[in-house]
């Protein structure tokens, strides 16, 4: 899966010119949390909803509401933007694209082409896949296990899962609490909980969990 199957579009953008009221109004009218810079059709930065409001006036200041606004409606996004912007391609594989907001922790990445901003993927993006990546809105009986990380291990398992009938409608590996070890989780229609245990028990290392769940 890249970046370019997931990606939010079209995109919605300030400029620099943009004035910190406008962009709060924007992106709650919008519901979204952060926003790309463009300027020129090029992109110049990057903006959050926790950057517009820490550049906000506290509500201890003195100020009066006129004075308030009157600030407010000078100050740009031009002095709160990120300048610094990391960004990523239509064509990044997803889960590097993950692996940048980890590392980088940053909640979302505009998606370039030629400068030109085209999406952008975001940690709500990568929720949904995970989602649908663990099945999570499909009925079935869903299983935590743990095997040896060892060849073959997997393929013994979803074959002895097929084998009695059953449709495995999500499946996800994950390290193990120890070395040489991996925790497998997945989700199967067809079978109830005591055939899964049943089938899995001698194929797998121990049944950590297994339970009924419902969309």
């Amino acid at each position: 899966m890249l970046v370019g199957e997931r990606m939010s579009r079209p995109i919605i953008t300030v400029t620099p010119e943009t004035t910190i009221n406008d962009a709060l109004h924007l992106m709650r009218t919008e519901r979204i949390r952060r926003t790309p810079v463009v300027s020129h059709g090029k992109l110049v930065g990057i903006v959050s909803m926790k950057d517009l409001l820490n550049a906000s006036p506290s509500q201890a200041t003195t100020l009066s509401v006129w004075e308030l606004n009157y600030l407010l409606s000078k100050l740009t996004i031009e002095h709160i933007m990120t300048r610094d912007v990391v960004t990523v391609t239509e064509d990044t594989p997803i889960e590097e694209a993950a692996r940048v907001m980890v590392d980088r922790r940053v909640g979302g990445l505009p998606v370039v082409r030629g400068g030109e901003v085209v999406g952008i993927i975001t940690e709500t993006d990568l929720f949904k896949i995970f989602l649908e990546l663990m099945g999570a809105r499909d009925a079935g009986v869903r299983c935590e296990v743990r095997v040896l990380d060892e060849p073959g291990q997997l393929a013994r398992l979803t074959q002895t899962l097929a084998s009695a009938g059953g449709n495995i409608i999500a499946l996800g590996t994950f390290a193990g609490e120890s070395p040489g070890h991996s925790t497998v989780t997945f989700k199967v229609a067809g079978l109830t909980p005591d055939e899964v245990r049943a089938q899995i028990t001698p194929v797998v290392e121990r049944v950590v969990d297994i339970r009924v769940t419902h969309p």
